[in-house]
């Protein structure tokens, strides 16, 4: 979850990315590793993004990785492969602080052979940094901040006063996200308005996956996953209308009541007016 929502605001908000990491707010595209004839070990933690000139790679993760050195040397090569001419910038951000040894790594380093990429450890970083910019407020809980609650709160009051709303709900939900690997669930959902959030591409993802999870892993496993990681991140207003959503389709396809209301979470006299409901509305 955490880095699907950091690839999500890294391709949404590429500009202020940019403007983070390559000190200029030029217009980035997404890049697919297949293009690099790479097949990456953890897709959902690779991001690149390229313009005319440069090629972003970024690597977003919440715990260290012994093979990060050797996978920012192959990525370079295989982009130098493709774009000769093209400068690559890669970052490994990391999200969580740690006290091991292998944020420090910046270097590949095999007999003759040497790389460099940069580290940003998150925990470090100037939180101001983080206000410049709408893509990058998630991340600013994160940072090097003596009072990580009174930060959120204040990111929150600069959600709010954003005037796009589909930009809101989508920074909204992306911050409660991330905020969850710092902070308690009970105060994100304190500082952060969730029917902001309804409408967010994270929002709905975190539903949609709850339900794949569950056809994949079995239906109630995979959907109390999903909805579990809702509640996690201060986003359980607004579950219990998809789970009738769910529950009424689930009728429909003449699931037993039993199992809808394991899966669900509803009660039976819930899934049972559901289901009257369902009735009437077919007989007319």
């Amino acid at each position: 979850m955490f880095d699907n929502v950091c690839k999500f605001l890294a391709e949404s908000f590429s500009s202020d990315f940019a403007t983070w990491l390559l000190g200029e707010p030029i217009t980035l595209t997404q890049l697919s590793p297949s293009e690099l004839s790479l097949e990456p070990i953890r897709a959902d933690a690779l991001i690149l993004l390229q313009s005319d000139e440069v090629i972003l790679h970024l690597e977003f993760q919440t715990a260290p990785k012994a093979d990060i050195p050797f996978r920012m040397n192959d990525y370079r090569l295989r982009a130098y492969r493709k774009f000769p001419h093209k400068r690559m910038r890669q970052v490994v951000i990391y999200l969580k602080p740690t006290d091991s040894e292998l944020v420090y790594q910046t270097e590949f380093v095999l007999e003759n052979s040497l790389h460099r990429f940069e580290v940003i450890r998150l925990w470090e970083q100037p939180t101001e940094v983080f206000f410049n910019s709408p893509g990058l407020l998630p991340f600013a809980a994160l940072s090097q901040t003596n009072d990580q609650t009174r930060t959120l709160e204040e990111v929150a009051e600069v959600i709010e006063a954003l005037n796009d709303t589909r930009i809101r709900s989508n920074i909204a939900a992306s911050t409660a996200v991330l905020a969850g690997l710092v902070l308690n669930k009970d105060v994100i959902k304190r500082i952060l308005r969730s029917d902001m959030m309804r409408e967010s591409v994270i929002y709905q993802d975190i539903l949609q996956e709850g339900l794949e999870q569950g056809l994949e892993q079995g239906l109630e496993q995979g959907l109390v996953q999903g909805l579990e990681q809702g509640l996690v991140q201060g986003l359980e207003q607004g579950i219990e209308q998809k789970a009738q959503e769910i529950a009424t389709n689930m009728l429909n396809e003449g699931v037993a009541i039993a199992l809808i209301v394991r899966v669900t979470g509803l009660t039976v006299e819930q899934v049972q007016q559901l289901q009257a409901q369902t009735n009437h509305n077919q007989a007319e």
